[in-house]
């Protein structure tokens, strides 16, 4: 938390003061109490209260004073705001290796559960595409705001051989580039999820550098454990997952990077993206907060000292 203007915390002086005030009067009327010798009259005169009842309106009020301050002093924060616009682009793997059982069933049904859980938590008035690839990326859906597009490309994925994660970057950066000719339009996240090294076609520095060139962040997660196995022609062949090549793409192009190695962890993983895509941070100033709160103090210093200290006639 920060203060527009600091300079109004100078009134926190006097009420410091007030403060000690009343700690100083009631340390003066604790010790007339002691010095007053017959105390069987003093019981009838000034029958005992609780003795915390009789601080609580004092303290509410000094609290009054105390927020009204800070709320002059005009105090902002980083808040998260939705953003109004975006376009998100999914780059999914779908080589052969994501059919490895490591991840129960499968890589490849776990992570599409996963992404189609991903899509459904986004905003809907944001631009989504999706890209697959394996050997080579294409772009099955443009980005759109027709979700049910994406849901229908998604259920039709199959897997095949090889992994292209720099020509998928490529791919969505160019279906990226297509959205719109505004002057400034929305801002851009491209979201890949792979489980292997990148095989062929562009290299990964190459894909980053030209993502970082365009401003449009790839958030890279490697999804899959070290000991993952699939079968192809009657063997049993490894296919662990390669984070270091992902991090690498993830922090060439000014995105973040994360590891799953289930599919609930995958879907954590989705939904924190989701949230850092969603919205974005903005500083705004929260004085009406310490003003309500001041309000509520005194409001409590009012209803403290009718309910305890009132005499009726």
């Amino acid at each position: 938390m920060t203060l527009i203007s600091p300079v109004w915390l100078w009134l926190l002086v006097p009420v410091a003061l007030l403060a000690l005030a009343y700690v100083l009067m009631s340390v003066r009327r604790s010790a007339y109490a002691v010095r007053f010798t017959n105390l069987d009259l003093l019981d009838k005169v000034a029958p005992r209260r609780p003795r915390w009842r009789r601080h609580v309106p004092a303290g509410a009020l000094l609290g009054m004073f105390a927020l009204l301050v800070v709320g002059f002093a005009r105090p902002t924060a980083e808040v998260q705001v939705p953003r109004e616009r975006a376009t998100i682009m999914v780059a999914f793997d779908v080589s052969a290796s994501m059919g490895a059982t490591d991840v129960a069933p499968d890589r490849f049904t776990a992570a599409r559960a996963a992404a189609t859980q991903f899509v459904r938590g986004l905003p809907e008035r944001f631009n989504l595409g999706l890209v697959t690839f394996s050997s080579e990326a294409s772009v099955a859906v443009p980005p759109t705001t027709d979700r049910q597009a994406v849901f229908t490309a998604l259920e039709r994925l199959t897997t095949s051989s090889g992994t292209a994660i720099g020509d998928a970057v490529h791919s969505s950066l160019e279906a990226i580039a297509g959205v719109d000719g505004e002057a400034e339009p929305p801002p851009a996240h491209i979201v890949l999820l792979s489980d292997g090294s990148n095989t062929t076609g562009r290299g990964i520095r190459e894909a980053a550098e030209q993502a970082a060139a365009r401003g449009v962040p790839v958030t890279a997660i490697a999804y899959g454990t070290p000991g993952g196995t699939v079968e192809l022609q009657g063997s049993r062949v490894p296919v662990p997952v390669d984070g270091p090549a992902l991090r690498e793409l993830a922090g060439a192009a000014g995105g973040g990077f994360y590891e799953a190695a289930s599919g609930d962890e995958l879907q954590a993983v989705y939904e924190d993206i989701g949230t850092s895509v969603g919205y974005r941070t903005e500083r705004q100033e929260i004085w009406m907060w310490f003003v309500a709160a001041g309000l509520v103090a005194a409001l409590l210093a009012a209803v403290g000292s009718m309910i305890w200290f009132s005499r009726l006639p």
